[in-house]
């Protein structure tokens, strides 16, 4: 039989989802199957509207041999899982001859834990997880919560707590789940054999397409125990997610209250010396770190040195000391003694990881007004790990709206571990960059302002001049604006000032679930929507409702940010730039994710202002500017303002 060819595949997927094929689709596809043949790497940008779940899925479908796709948001797994792949295989499937099984896999503390469920977390306190006064008059929402879990366990299929609806707080959920450090493994656990994240592993291990999330990929990848499945082509989706993804699992603390939790777990299971040791070390750890001050820490202090060493050691001894309960009253003694362990390890290895300094770690205290301080460390790059762990054994294809920094993929491929693109060396992963294209017209569907009139933003204080601005194009465009702030505090500054001055409403992130903002904000054209990082990337509404998209200032990190600044320290040292490649590198991606809310569907149109001159007048602009989409730009501000009304008019007189 012969084999059929990309092309028709392709087209019977598109046609099963009931979508249109595109050029850049098809090239995508194209670039994806070559990629799996000769066993190499790609740099996919495949624009908003390409359609690239189709061009990646299909031509790993067709391949036949295991394929991993690690995607950074829920929402995209979900879409996969529940909608792409279901239409796909069974579009596929008279050409392939073969329904290809596919899986989802996360973490275990996604999963729902029936040992925890029937038996009680282990507790610090005398307190059991279902207190019989608790459930028989549930008032409070953690025992209404927890009630209702109990109930959904008994319908679940899956466990997965992302088919809960409505969800519930993360301290509920933490009363049922346990992650992998604390699993008592299905060998030795009474519910091993109904257990819902063994489930998911074992449907994983029969699966043609596992489709997982970032942070599964990075524990994959750090921890050296396998946890996904052996697999030939590893799809990374979302990938300007990466980096930050895999240095979040890769981030280790410490806090009091963290450290405190550890002891009184171990107090029951080791002799009293034993016990005392850490106790006494715990102590001075908290000590120190009433007196910390927020900051990196180039060099570690004295006294924090000290009591690391003690935490590191004591932590140890207890490890190797811990045994049977000294209380015979303690129920479910292998849970408690696992539960214990795992929180002793977190202490030993967090505080091992700095006191052995590693030039490669950054190391800096954080403060919050209502938790104390925390003592971070973090790895200064990832490159390394990625490079070794992902690029080595599979062919691997990142693709993402954003992966052209600059005009070029240089600068992502560096911070995966990618030499310059076309560099030949015997342990050099050999990598394609390949851009798609979008097919909008973003030249006539959008515009690029920048209101090169404004003061440039300092650092503190109210921009009477911005506020100005923004009242003014909001009220041109008759609402329908969506507000990036760099700051949560700049977003609220702004809901509160033109709260009082312009008439449109206005929504603030924080006030309402996400969800609901969104919902809300695509249902009435005259509202505005204000808010912060997650807006940035996380806004999907095409139509009238979008036609203003605003950015307060350039993105770029704090200065004070200790990771940040240390990885641009670290670029100048070896002579290079720090700033392009750090700061001006995360505005970019930033920014193009932030513009790329603008123009959702090929009959969008509206306006992109960008608050900050230096966008027009720096030396960077034209490296920020050459990430964004190709839309038309200006700087007149009377321009925008008609065209503004003219779209607004437009949609109003469609009844929109």
């Amino acid at each position: 039989m012969t084999k059929p060819s990309l092309p028709d595949l392709l087209h019977a997927a598109v046609s099963a989802v009931g979508g249109t094929e595109r050029p850049g689709q098809v090239a995508m596809a194209e670039a994806v199957a070559e990629a799996i043949d000769d066993n190499s790497h790609r740099l996919i940008q495949a624009g908003t509207g390409t359609g690239k779940s189709l061009g990646y899925l299909v031509p790993a479908l067709a391949h036949g041999e295991r394929v991993v796709v690690a995607t950074a948001t829920l929402a995209l797994q979900r879409q996969l899982v529940e909608r792409d792949l279901p239409r796909t295989v069974e579009a596929l499937h008279p050409q392939l001859r073969r329904r290809p099984q596919f899986a989802m896999l996360k973490g275990r503390s996604n999963y729902l834990c029936l040992h925890r469920l029937h038996e009680g977390a282990p507790q610090d306190e005398e307190e059991g997880l279902f207190d019989q006064f608790e459930a028989a008059t549930p008032t409070s929402k953690l025992g209404q919560d927890l009630l209702r879990l109990r109930d959904w366990a008994d319908e679940t299929e899956t466990g997965d707590r992302d088919d809960l609806t409505p969800g519930v707080s993360d301290k509920a959920w933490s009363q049922i789940s346990v992650s992998s450090r604390e699993c008592l493994g299905a060998t030795k656990c009474a519910y091993g054999a109904e257990c819902f994240a063994e489930a998911a592993r074992e449907r994983a291990k029969l699966a043609d397409v596992v489709v997982t999330n970032h942070a599964l990929l990075a524990i994959d990848a750090i921890e050296g125990a396998p946890v996904l499945p052996s697999h030939e082509v590893l799809i990374v989706d979302e990938a300007h997610e990466l980096v930050s993804r895999v240095t979040g699992v890769a981030t280790g603390e410490l806090t009091p209250g963290q450290v405190n939790r550890a002891v009184k777990r171990a107090a029951k299971l080791v002799d009293e010396k034993t016990a005392d040791s850490l106790q006494t070390a715990s102590e001075t750890f908290e000590r120190v770190m009433e007196l910390a001050l927020p900051g990196r820490l180039e060099e570690i202090p004295e006294d924090l040195g000290y009591a690391l060493m003690a935490l590191r050691d004591s932590a140890r001894n207890v490890i190797s000391a811990i045994g049977s309960t000294r209380d015979k009253s303690v129920h479910d003694e292998d849970a408690v003694r696992k539960q214990a362990l795992a929180a002793v390890e977190s202490v030993h290895g967090v505080a091992e990881r700095i006191t052995a300094g590693s030039e490669y770690d950054v190391v800096w205290y954080e403060r919050h007004d209502r938790f104390g301080a925390t003592l971070r460390v973090a790895p200064l790059s990832v490159s390394g790990l990625l490079r070794d762990k992902l690029f080595s054994d599979r062919s691997v294809v990142l693709t993402s709206a954003t992966l052209k920094l600059g005009g070029d993929f240089n600068g992502v491929a560096a911070s995966v571990g990618l030499s310059p693109e076309g560099v030949e060396g015997e342990d050099v992963p050999q990598w394609k960059g390949l851009d798609v294209g979008s097919p909008f017209d973003y030249p006539k569907q959008g515009i690029l302002y920048v209101a090169k009139h404004l003061a440039t933003p300092g650092r503190e204080g109210t921009r009477g001049d911005m506020m100005d601005e923004l009242a003014e194009l909001i009220e041109s465009a008759g609402g329908r604006t969506l507000g990036l702030f760099s700051s949560m505090r700049g977003a609220k500054a702004a809901a509160e000032e033109l709260r009082g001055r312009i008439e449109n409403p206005i929504l603030l992130q924080g006030e309402e679930t996400l969800g609901e903002l969104i919902k809300n904000f695509a249902a009435d054209p005259k509202t505005c929507l204000f808010g912060t990082l997650s807006l940035w990337q996380g806004v999907d509404v095409p139509g009238a409702s979008c036609q203003l998209v605003v950015m307060d200032r350039i993105p770029f990190p704090r200065p004070d940010d200790p990771l940040m600044s240390a990885r641009q320290k670290s670029v100048e040292e070896r002579g290079g730039n720090g700033f392009m490649a750090v700061a001006a590198t995360h505005a970019a991606l930033l920014m193009a994710q932030g513009a790329g809310r603008l123009v959702r569907a090929t009959g969008d149109k509206g306006v992109v202002a960008v608050l900050d001159p230096r966008l027009a007048t720096a030396r960077y602009g034209s490296f920020l500017r050459a990430t964004l989409p190709d839309f038309w730009y200006t700087t007149d501000r009377n321009q925008v303002r008609r065209s503004l009304a003219a779209i607004d008019a437009a949609a109003q007189a469609e009844g929109l």
